[in-house]
């Protein structure tokens, strides 16, 4: 099984868990409706879910992240876990039931109901994979209040893409996200075109600025569709969902934003129009954190966008590591090397490392590099094939030389 297949099963995998994962459906009634689905697995074909089967997923998730999500060779490579994932799986579960439980009385009552054994497994190792988790009974306090609470800052971000002004001929595109809570823009900026680079630039931006969001909620077009996208969210535990065709009423907030830039902002470039698509986003910049994240709004009780994010600021989780969207993002190909050490992407032909011919590869790319991967890690980066260059360079000599087989024929 080739990592890209992986990875699509570990992405179909991180849809069935994403509603649990945040909160977005009542748990027991979602399990026992998906089990009673036949789900079309890449890979595997046609198969039915069970319950269990979810909640184990989940509890990998909540351990190893996405890449926990990808199939495996059995073993756990010679670390003994105390807890196997069934066990685990059944005390996070039961523990969620009784979340204001003290750890004391929950351990003592699972004992009680024989529901795990004392010899088998200790107080501190389950006090362990609760605190690992969330989940001891000073946690559970303040994660029960935000539960279901999409009122908070970051919980749900909207976005979309709408037509801007435009500069000569060339028209232009605003694409934007808006927090559901607080009104603020994360980050949004003006292209000339529709492709994903613009969303993935945005979205680069708005996460390193405004914090990680539960949800990403947007339309169904072609580039919030995209493979790049959901992996990329998958990796950062962000659920990304989808409003029904045609149903722009879903995105109420992102497109009442849009009516104020063109109620607000347009007007300014009638008075005073702009030459380039950079003077456009310095201006609009401008007026966004001056006019619309200082200016009072009529939804938030005289709150400013940006008073109300800043009010909320302990619930934004940051990246703890703002390199990783480097790769992230990344768009994603399967090639096949060929016998003289090279791949065709995008009609351009690459050269690879000698020790891949005849493999098939994963592939990552961007506007400007392109990476291979081995198990999941960028190993070597590639670039285009120069034949000038080529040309010059010194070979061996092969062994089946014309004047070594006309020798040959001669001693025969």
């Amino acid at each position: 099984m080739d990592e890209q297949t992986k990875e699509s099963i570990a992405l179909f995998r991180y849809g069935m868990i994403t509603p649990l994962l945040n909160d977005l459906v009542e748990r027991k009634a979602y399990l026992e409706q998906q089990a009673q689905k036949t789900h079309d697995i890449p890979y595997y074909g046609e198969k039915k879910i069970a319950g269990k089967t979810i909640l184990e997923w989940l509890s990998t998730y909540r351990r190893e992240g996405f890449d926990g999500l990808k199939p495996r060779h059995r073993g756990d490579k010679g670390n003994a876990r105390r807890l196997s994932p069934d066990q685990q799986d059944h005390i996070l579960a039961s523990r969620e039931q009784t979340p204001d439980m003290p750890v004391t009385v929950f351990y003592e009552q699972l004992i009680k109901n024989g529901e795990i054994n004392a010899g088998e497994v200790s107080y501190a190792t389950m006090n362990r994979l609760l605190k690992n988790q969330g989940l001891t009974e000073k946690e559970t306090k303040g994660a029960r209040r935000k539960r279901f609470a999409h009122g908070r800052v970051n919980v749900l971000w909207q976005g979309d893409v709408s037509h801007g002004p435009f500069i000569g001929r060339r028209q232009t595109y605003l694409y934007a996200y808006i927090d559901d809570c607080s009104r603020l823009v994360p980050y949004a900026q003006f292209f000339d075109n529709e492709k994903f680079d613009g969303l993935r630039e945005i979205t680069k931006e708005a996460l390193l600025r405004r914090g990680v969001p539960k949800v990403i909620y947007a339309d169904n077009g072609k580039i919030y569709r995209s493979e790049t996208l959901q992996f990329a969210c998958a990796q950062l535990g962000i659920t990304l969902t989808h409003t029904q065709p045609y149903d722009a009423q879903a995105k109420g907030k992102i497109e009442r934003f849009f009516r104020t830039v063109r109620t607000r902002f347009y007007p300014l470039l009638q008075a005073n129009p702009v030459t380039s698509l950079e003077e456009l986003n310095e201006r609009f910049w401008h007026w966004l954190e001056n006019d619309y994240h200082r200016s009072i709004h009529a939804s938030l009780d005289g709150q400013t966008p940006h008073e109300r994010f800043h009010a909320g600021i302990e619930d934004v989780r940051f990246l703890d590591d703002p390199s990783v969207l480097d790769s992230v993002f990344l768009k994603r190909e399967q090639r096949k090397v060929r016998a003289d050490g090279t791949i065709t992407l995008h009609k351009t032909l690459y050269e690879v490392p000698p020790h891949l011919i005849g493999q098939s590869i994963d592939v990552r790319m961007d506007e400007n590099h392109v990476y291979v991967y081995e198990d999941g890690q960028a190993t070597s980066e590639i670039v285009p094939v120069t034949f000038e260059d080529n040309a010059h360079v010194k070979r061996d000599r092969s062994p089946f030389s014309f004047s070594q087989m006309s020798d040959t024929k001669e001693d025969d």
